[in-house]
C-alpha cells in the first residue's frame, strides 16, 4: 500500500488521468474523491452515536476547491 495518497476532485478528470499516469510507478496512490455528503439522511439524531472519533484526520475540502487535488500520508499500517 502507499504511504502517500493524492486525492483528486471529482470535476479534476484530466488532472486524475494526469497524475495517475505520473505516478504509476511510485508509492503514492491517486484516487477520484468519493465523498458525496453526510450518509445520514435524517435530522434526527441516532439514540447512541456509534463512532468514536472522527475518521478524517485532516478536513481537506478547502484544498479540493482551490486547487483541485489534495496530498495525504497514510498511517501506518499496525
Amino acid at each position: 500500500m502507499a504511504d502517500l495518497l493524492f486525492i483528486v476532485s471529482r470535476t479534476e478528470p484530466k488532472r486524475y488521468m494526469y497524475l495517475r499516469h505520473v505516478y504509476a510507478d511510485e508509492s503514492r496512490d491517486v484516487i477520484l474523491d468519493r465523498r458525496g455528503g453526510e450518509r445520514r439522511q435524517s435530522w434526527r439524531q441516532p439514540p447512541v452515536e456509534r463512532r468514536h472519533v472522527e475518521r478524517r484526520h485532516r478536513d481537506i475540502t478547502r484544498e479540493l476547491a482551490s486547487s483541485g487535488w489534495a496530498l495525504v500520508t497514510r498511517p501506518a499500517a499496525k
